[in-house]
């Protein structure tokens, strides 16, 4: 097992997350890792690293908590300081299932609507606050969403699951007519101790 941190329950975690990336059609892994994510959540059996807990003052943090070398799959625990959040974005052709572990998040989906000249339309498909225990999934090209934790003063922590390591991503400025520019963004990791 490569884990990044050993925490309470994380063979566990990564037992159950094993079965279900074992599925063979994205579908049927997103909704079992999913389903899994959902109830390892709420049975309380995994504690999360206390670093998960600790939000960077200027972002949201990223920590990976675990890559797999055989199945190619990468666990991240996202921290999200009040009012931090994300632009619209994608996910690099990659299935994520993502669960709130601690807070609530506000999550709003996109559909690309249109693209022309280098320049992309979107129109938001609704918005929802997820609370603890709550987990969805982003099958491409159904991959772009916002995320932001809506609080003044309360941290949000998630665990987000990728086919495989994300370590890029697009991104999206609104021009301010109604219409969004791309820019490639490479993602970082914050330290764990």
């Amino acid at each position: 097992i490569m884990l990044t941190l050993d925490f309470p329950g994380s063979r566990r975690l990564v037992d159950a997350l094993d079965a279900a990336v074992g599925e063979r059609e994205e579908t049927a892994i997103t909704e079992a890792l999913r389903t899994t994510l959902c109830r390892l959540m709420r049975a309380k059996d995994v504690a999360l690293p206390d670093c998960c807990f600790e939000r960077a003052s200027d972002h949201y943090a990223r920590r990976e908590l675990y890559r797999s070398e055989d199945l190619g799959y990468s666990v991240i625990a996202m921290t999200w300081g009040p009012g931090q959040g994300t632009p619209i974005h994608d996910h690099a052709g990659m299935w994520c299932v993502e669960g709130v572990w601690a807070g609530t998040l506000e999550i709003t989906p996109y559909e690309l609507v249109e693209q022309r000249d280098g320049k992309y339309r979107f129109e938001p498909r609704g918005t929802m606050n997820a609370g603890p225990g709550s987990a969805g999934s982003l099958i491409p090209p159904h991959e772009y969403h916002t995320i932001l934790n809506p609080s003044d003063e309360a941290i949000a922590v998630s665990l987000h699951i990728y086919r495989g390591a994300m370590t890029s991503c697009a991104v999206f400025r609104p021009n301010g007519d109604g219409w969004y520019a791309r820019d490639q963004r490479q993602l970082s990791l914050d330290r764990t101790h």
